[in-house]
């Protein structure tokens, strides 16, 4: 099993002390090979296999404990004759009234736990509120690139420095669920492994827990969603899409979805940032996807999605390295991402290339009238040393996820 270094050194520190660790992603992220780790970090540290209690809640040994009660009795059960476990629950969501389970367990005090959840509102506000300071929360994302390059590594395949940029296009033209990376598989493979991953995310998460009857409206606000990808746009601006094609749909029903679709990992939304006002804005905000996989998965390949997937790729990179990332306004002109991590800050503009006048001038130019002294980036494919113009490097995109 290739382990998650990023995620583990989160966990770490808490093992042992009286917090519940949450992992929180989607579908097929890798939260349960993380789990597995921990478990053997666990064993490493000479803690008895008999004292670690593991409970797949997907699994067919555990799949008719659904309700509060039985799984009050299986942990009951589980727990017996044992004055300190560890209690490790995956995909926990599953079990209504989990939450009142998981709190008495901690309220015993002779239990290590740790859950995983593929719901971004895996605590209820009841909970949350309760259990305020005695929880910690990692987000689990699908593999970066960076990520994706160790998988290579751990399976013997070296990478040089003359192949990144390869490396990288592949990467892009896949995405980073981890099945697709821990063996080796054609394109045409890997999207039927990830269209099983969407359908699943879909219909047990969304059109069975959450009751949505009109299925075939929820799949075309994901295909405009996809298709927009890196572009600014609101619930409205979906809706008036669809009058467009002579379908009335209230906002207000994009925004249930929209909101939705952020539950379960399927896309997350940007905020825009005034750089000049320093203010977060509430409008005019862009969505990106979970993984770029899903983007082929639905809706094919074209060369017209390859701007906004590299926006993705580059966001999610730096959200699973700790950065919050904004879009920045700059007065009239828009900077792809505002980054920030421990009071420092750095400023982003991606594009495919930046060698002629009138993208060069676009891109560069976007960072006009910032006086602060923060890094500012503009981050191609192109190959070769970048160079620097008023203060704003240009550096080859897969080199600085390397870096950041």
């Amino acid at each position: 099993m290739i382990k998650r270094p990023l995620y583990l050194s989160q966990i770490e520190p808490f093992i042992d002390k009286p917090v519940i660790k949450i992992l929180v992603g989607i579908r097929r992220a890798g939260k349960s090979s993380i789990l597995t780790q921990v478990s053997d970090i666990l064993k490493q540290r000479g803690v008895k296999e008999s004292q670690i209690i593991t409970v797949n809640f997907e699994s067919l040994e555990y799949s008719k404990i659904r309700s509060r009660d039985e799984m009050i009795d299986l942990m009951r059960n589980l727990t017996k004759d044992k004055k300190h476990y560890y209690v490790l629950l995956d995909e926990v969501q599953l079990v209504d009234g989990w939450d009142e389970v998981v709190n008495g367990l901690l309220a015993d005090g002779k239990s290590d736990i740790y859950i995983t959840g593929s719901n971004s509102k895996l605590l209820s506000t009841e909970l949350s509120t309760y259990l305020t300071g005695r929880y910690v929360e990692v987000q689990v994302y699908p593999l970066s690139f960076t990520e994706a390059l160790e998988f290579k590594r751990a399976r013997g395949v070296m990478v040089g420095v003359g192949e990144l940029s390869k490396e990288f296009d592949e990467y892009m033209w896949k995405g980073g669920f981890p099945i697709l990376h821990a063996s080796d598989y054609v394109l045409e493979d890997g999207d039927k492994i990830v269209e099983d991953i969407y359908a699943s995310i879909i219909y047990r998460d969304l059109i069975e827990r959450k009751g949505i009857r009109n299925t075939e409206l929820l799949t075309r606000v994901i295909r405009f969603l996809f298709d927009n990808v890196g572009n600014v746009f609101s619930a409205k601006s979906v809706a008036d899409y669809f009058k467009s094609e002579l379908r009335k749909v209230d906002p207000e029903t994009i925004y249930n979805y929209i909101e939705l679709l952020k539950e379960v990992f399927i896309i997350y939304e940007v905020k825009r940032y005034d750089v000049r006002g320093k203010a977060t804005l509430k409008t005019q905000e862009k969505y990106y996807l979970g993984d770029v996989g899903l983007l082929y998965a639905l809706n094919g390949r074209k060369d017209s999605y390859k701007n906004g997937v590299l926006e993705n790729i580059v966001y999610l990179e730096l959200i699973a390295k700790g950065y919050d990332v904004y879009i920045g306004k700059n007065n009239n002109k828009e900077i792809d991402f505002v980054a920030e991590k421990k009071g420092q800050k750095m400023y982003l503009q991606i594009a495919l290339e930046a060698s002629s006048i009138e993208t060069r001038g676009r891109e560069f130019g976007a960072f006009e009238g910032i006086s602060d002294n923060y890094p500012k980036y503009v981050l191609t494919l192109e190959q070769g040393k970048g160079d620097e113009e008023n203060g704003v490097v240009k550096k080859n995109l897969p080199e600085f996820l390397m870096e950041v």
